[in-house]
């Protein structure tokens, strides 16, 4: 156990640091301080004695060197039971500093101003403060180290109670700060790679998180599971940045879902359009003239999967959308912005999430990289983001496809790399008319659309997400009455299914790129 006789407090973030100071001067701890926070605490009638006075040595360039001295390190660092240690301390008239109080500069706040220059960029780049929390976290058997403003509370009411802080919750804190100063290098790190570097998968990757909520448990009641925020924060709206304006909390499935249909949508910005999620694959897709329709005719896709289902939007949801919606049990609605009388409608179902996801009306430039867990590491690979132009296109068949079934074509593309592999789809104009996805066989995803669209099928255009690899895919959906088809091709029975395409008279486009989505 510690008996705690002097702090070093140097914190950017000041909330509530007055009022913990003041508590550490009623238990007569002897307070050090530096620069802004010194002048803080003084303003406030604390007693403190400023880091320059111990030292001998003035603060300098700009406040870059302040607490990068020995004796403030010696007197963080000593082992309180090594007799080599103390004796050093007091050959040199070194006192021990036993808590340290230190956030560091706002990189982080900083990053996110607009137009913000390097070299501000540059000048957030805290040194001194890291260095004292990895001194103070090392040597956690004598020196507690308090890195949040949510510590302040706790730990002052164990001094005041117990005069003393046990190991076990000095090794916490130790960890908390090792994970704060971990945390900051790697926002660090990550912004200037992103602004220094063309390297999209470098050899050492750090992931860093910030929890944004616990869920009440994983994917299943028995798993346990909290949704984090990756940083630096991204500007692009996703999930992580939606705003919730009613409705219970997020479950796990629920943000699963709703990332599936926020990054869905945001293929469509020409038309009013609407996504229908269900068990992280799309089960209805439509753009129209206007939300409503594109709403109905989604809907009319599979009226059976959307019942507990996510559906999001590119347009802002007004009364006349809002009072379709009300009739329908859905746990999740999302769209850029809500009129107010959309929301009055809403706010009569308590439960019903309803996210603000800002900017999903407007062209989103997409990119940067995708993760995903594997027991004992990560997968990371770019964003999926790349729609192959309709000019490299080539037509395959006999037959050759309309320009309004190119049309359709290019809608169907972008419906179809968001199905879970393997996946087909059929298309209307510009509206799902049967989805099948999640097959372990493209002939078995292409029975389970034509069975669910039954008479829709006839007249309308099937995308795959990946070649054919046997003919039988195409006679199912010849039977069902298609009449066009847009594939990736590349596999080696191609001519075996343009075969069977010409001879049920559809036409056929190769697209040259797969969707594979797992």
């Amino acid at each position: 156990m510690i008996d705690c006789k002097r702090a070093l407090i140097s914190v950017s973030d000041k909330e509530d640091i007055i009022d913990f100071a003041k508590g550490l001067s009623k238990l007569n701890i002897k307070i050090l301080s530096t620069g802004g926070t010194a002048t803080a605490l003084r303003d406030a009638g604390i007693r403190i004695k400023e880091v320059s006075e111990v030292t001998d040595f003035p603060e300098m360039l700009d406040g870059r060197v302040k607490t990068l001295h020995p004796i403030i390190h010696a007197g963080i660092l000593a082992k309180r039971d090594e007799k080599e240690h103390m004796g050093a301390l007091k050959k040199h008239k070194i006192e021990c500093i036993d808590l340290i109080v230190c956030n560091l500069y706002p990189f982080e706040k900083t990053i996110q101003t607009p137009n913000v220059s390097m070299d501000e960029v540059i000048e957030n780049i805290d040194i001194g403060g890291p260095t004292l929390i990895r001194a103070a976290a090392k040597n956690y058997k004598d020196v507690i180290v308090i890195t949040s403003r949510k510590q302040y509370s706790e730990v002052l009411k164990t001094l005041q109670s117990k005069g003393e802080i046990s190991v076990t919750e000095r090794e916490k804190l130790a960890v908390d700060a090792y994970a704060h100063t971990a945390q900051y290098d790697s926002i660090i790190s990550q912004y200037l790679a992103d602004r220094w570097t063309d390297e999209i998968l470098p050899d050492a990757h750090t992931i860093t998180m910030r929890k944004i909520q616990d869920m009440r448990y994983g994917e299943n009641p028995h798993q346990k599971g909290a949704f984090y925020r990756s940083l630096p924060r991204v500007a692009e709206p996703c999930i992580s940045n939606a705003v919730k304006l009613q409705g219970k909390e997020l479950s796990f499935n629920n943000i699963l879902d709703a990332d599936c249909a926020i990054e869905c949508i945001k293929e469509f910005t020409n038309n009013h359009t609407c996504v229908i999620i269900k068990h992280a694959t799309p089960c209805g897709i439509a753009s129209s003239d206007n939300l409503l329709q594109a709403w109905k005719d989604a809907y009319a896709t599979d009226i059976y999967s959307p019942f507990g289902g996510i559906v999001s939007f590119n347009r802002e949801v007004g009364k006349d959308v809002a009072k379709e919606l009300s009739n329908y049990f859905l746990e999740v609605i999302i769209a850029p912005s809500f009129s107010k009388e959309a929301l009055s409608i809403f706010s009569k179902k308590k439960n019903l999430r309803i996210l603000e996801c800002k900017g999903l009306d407007k062209k989103i430039e997409r990119s940067g990289t995708t993760f995903r867990s594997v027991v004992g590491g990560f997968l990371v690979q770019e964003r999926d983001v790349l729609l192959s132009n309709k000019k490299d296109w080539k037509s395959v068949t006999k037959k050759k496809p309309s320009k309004k079934e190119v049309e359709s074509m290019e809608f169907a593309v972008k419906c179809v790399k968001h199905v879970k592999s393997n996946s087909v789809l059929f298309v209307k104009d510009t509206h799902t008319v049967a989805i099948g996805g999640g097959q372990t066989s493209r002939v078995d995803a292409a029975w389970i659309a034509t069975h669910k669209g039954k008479e829709n099928i006839k007249g309308s255009i099937m995308a795959s997400d990946a070649f054919f690899p046997f003919r039988d895919a195409v006679d199912v959906a010849a039977k069902a009455g298609v009449k066009a088809i847009i594939q990736p091709g590349g596999s080696i029975r191609d001519n075996e299914v343009i075969e069977a395409a010409d001879e049920n008279g559809i036409s056929m486009v190769f697209s040259g790129q797969r969707y594979f989505r797992h």
